[in-house]
């Protein structure tokens, strides 16, 4: 008997499937979104399977602030550590699909970090859900099986702010050029993963189809490599950062973080293999305001970028904090960083007056 795929029927009898490329590039994108499990969950970590909550098919992706739809992303999943997961589509008789699809997919990736803010994805997920008739509430529900839905949206723009991200291709069969182009940048950047999925369907008599996925982007070192990603924390952060630029920077540090505890804040610790950070939060009814973050690189990050809750969604408030930033002796905020993500040296506060002076204008 020829090696092959076969169904076995009820009344026994052996038939073979023959494989089948998809009809178009949408069959192939409604299965994705019908079947999320296509994206083999449990290939990508087999210890911890990976399963998928749809935000949306084609969403839209800015390019510039302020700016209308220029892309739109075949699908936005979300993982159940709240990673987003952007996935694009294509034929294996798409000739895009050998290296065009993949600055694509990247370009998706560098704009979503910035122009997605978290009550974006949260509209898009939400009209989603109304769609297809389902209850947003009642999906989240049950995919975080009894989690906290805000500390899920807390995660997911944490993730996004870090660039934890995952980029999967999907195809029905994936052509050796696009398998070696992922294979590299799946060791190249992390924390950002990315993968290839093949999907190849097999039909036969009647309406009866097998489909099966297999994962493509070399899983045992990229597994193994980012096992590695450590998660921080106040006892691991400081001896760190006193390693790398001494104890001055450790007691700047330290004062950043008492005055944020001392008022409330929450203080979330990052994750990464090489540098810690932590980031002083502010949870309040609308939604998390943020203040800075501070690194084991010696930099206090200011998160204009994120800043999407009243009063700094306005750009005029954040323009009026940048000056007000500006006016300590050292820094020196450019106009267009109001949108981004600049930074100030630690040593740069280490002076007590420039840390009061920055303490002053959070307060």
């Amino acid at each position: 008997m020829p090696s092959g795929v076969y169904l076995i029927q009820d009344n026994g009898q052996l038939v073979e499937m023959t494989q089948q490329p998809p009809p178009n590039e949408d069959h192939l994108q409604r299965l994705v979104a019908d079947y999320p499990n296509l994206l083999a969950g449990d290939q990508i970590n087999p210890t911890v399977p990976r399963r998928w909550l749809l935000i949306a098919r084609e969403v839209p992706l800015a390019s510039e602030p302020d700016g209308g739809p220029r892309w739109s992303v075949d699908h936005l999943f979300l993982d159940q550590d709240a990673i987003p997961t952007l996935v694009e589509v294509k034929r294996a008789s798409d000739t895009r699909i050998r290296r065009e699809v993949v600055g694509q997919l990247l370009e998706y990736a560098a704009n979503a970090v910035t122009y997605w803010p978290i009550e974006t994805i949260r509209h898009y997920f939400e009209t989603g859900c109304r769609e297809r008739d389902l209850d947003p509430d009642q999906e989240l529900s049950g995919f975080l099986a009894g989690g906290d839905p805000e500390a899920f949206w807390v995660q997911v723009r944490t993730n996004l702010q870090a660039g934890r991200l995952r980029l999967i291709f999907v195809a029905d069969a994936i052509p050796p050029e696009l398998r070696r182009i992922v294979e590299y940048l799946n060791q190249q950047m992390a924390p950002t993963e990315v993968l290839a999925v093949e999907v190849r369907q097999y039909g036969g008599e009647g309406k009866q189809r097998i489909l099966t996925p297999l994962v493509i982007g070399n899983l045992e070192k990229t597994t193994t490599a980012k096992a590695d990603v450590k998660q921080w924390d106040e006892a691991s952060f400081f001896p760190e950062l006193e390693a790398r630029h001494g104890p001055q920077a450790v007691a700047t540090a330290r004062a950043l973080l008492h005055w944020a505890t001392s008022r409330g804040l929450r203080i979330w610790w990052g994750k990464g293999p090489r540098s810690g950070s932590f980031f002083p939060m502010l949870d309040l009814p609308k939604g998390t305001a943020y203040t800075f973050g501070v690194w084991t690189y010696q930099s206090v990050e200011l998160q204009f970028q994120h800043m999407a809750v009243p009063p700094f969604n306005d750009q005029a408030h954040r323009e009026e904090l940048r000056r007000r930033l500006n006016e300590i002796p050292g820094v020196n905020i450019s106009a267009e960083r109001v949108t981004k993500r600049p930074s100030i040296k630690l040593q740069t506060l280490g002076a007590r007056t420039a840390l009061d002076q920055f303490l002053a204008v959070f307060d």
